[in-house]
């Protein structure tokens, strides 16, 4: 006899994927920075608009990312050093280095940011979601394996490049950040787990990203810098993801990818000379979303200190990998980098 209630016809259960999922928790950021700093609190109220703006209410769920823990956190980093910045919180923080701060807040919010990235990884290989945004703050790719720099006191898209390269699966890092990705690169130079792509302004913070980078050891030919004067525009970073990045990126043949997605070369942030819009960084999401298999794709939060340009391009860009047409700019058009890309094509052979 069938128990009260219950329907003579089979009910099947069906899970629903998530177009997107957003792995963020902005009420429980307590990374305070000083006054002065261009690495705030508002940076994350920001992105977060930015989905609202590009009409993606409906498609994102929402979730609160859990804290990665010291063991997941030295995925990536020294364990001595990890240590060291729970203590150095613990006692009160201060300042790292002229640009990096810590208060006794920072140590769960950066753990929490680096959560986001193990959080996203987990609900992508579970397709619970097509793509997945962690976005938290303090930002990471300035982090090396042993130090805080550059307002980063962990590398959050290291850590989940990390725990997928341990799982036995391939990885591309697509760094377009206006700042070189020192610290992700310094993590994975000698590994062949990783390929690290990074487009950046030349010269500028920190210094480092020379084309002639491009791996060590066993990592040899995983590391591809393309350094860009500043001025440059739209249409030669198309020129560049064409012409050297998706060559090279399909060459690898990664399992995953992981979008560093800084905005600070949009044209009006007040850090850089970089003269992207929103649309650009569009373009360049879809010229990379078709390099992995579905539901592989994460965007992870670097930089970006203009308010509106970084809610637009956030916008914009998780648009774009969701097949949508949100652009609130135009593309922008110039020539100026366009030796960068000849010079990177001959060095790569392609």
């Amino acid at each position: 006899m069938r128990g009260r209630g219950c329907s003579d016809s089979l009910v099947t259960l069906v899970a629903v994927t998530a177009p997107l999922m957003v792995f963020a928790a902005a009420e429980l950021d307590d990374h305070a920075t000083p006054a002065w700093h261009p690495e705030h609190r508002g940076r994350l109220d920001a992105a977060l608009a930015g989905i609202d703006e590009a009409g993606l209410h409906d498609a994102a769920t929402w979730r609160i990312p859990e804290l990665a823990t010291p063991e997941q956190l030295s995925l990536a980093h020294d364990d001595g050093y990890v240590a060291a910045v729970e203590a150095f919180c613990a006692a009160g923080g201060g300042q790292l280095d002229p640009d990096t701060s810590a208060t006794p807040g920072s140590w769960d919010t950066a753990r929490r940011s680096a959560g986001a990235v193990l959080g996203a990884i987990d609900a992508l290989r579970a397709d619970e979601c097509d793509v997945a945004f962690a976005a938290g703050r303090p930002p990471g790719h300035h982090a090396v394996r042993d130090r805080a720099m550059g307002f980063c006191l962990f590398n959050n898209a290291a850590v989940g490049a990390a725990k997928l390269a341990a799982a036995g699966e391939k990885v591309a890092v697509v760094d377009w950040d206006v700042h070189h990705g020192n610290g992700t690169q310094d993590i994975f130079y000698t590994d062949p787990r990783v390929l690290y792509v990074s487009t950046h302004e030349s010269p500028l913070y920190p210094g480092t990203g020379l084309l002639r980078e491009r791996g060590a050891g066993a990592g040899e030919g995983t590391n591809l810098n393309l350094p860009f004067p500043a001025g440059t525009a739209g249409d030669t970073y198309r020129a560049a993801f064409d012409d050297v990045v998706v060559p090279v990126i399909e060459r690898f043949a990664p399992d995953w990818l992981i979008i560093s997605a800084g905005f600070d070369g949009h044209r009006n942030d007040p850090l850089a000379g970089l003269a992207l819009s929103s649309a650009d960084y569009a373009d360049l999401a879809r010229r990379l979303q078709r390099l992995v298999p579905a539901r592989r794709v994460l965007v992870v939060l670097e930089g970006g200190y203009d308010l509106g340009a970084l809610a637009n391009s956030t916008g914009a860009t998780l648009s774009a990998l969701l097949g949508e047409s949100y652009r609130p700019e135009a593309a922008t058009t110039g020539e100026i980098g366009l030796p960068t890309v000849t010079a990177a094509k001959q060095l790569w052979e392609l």
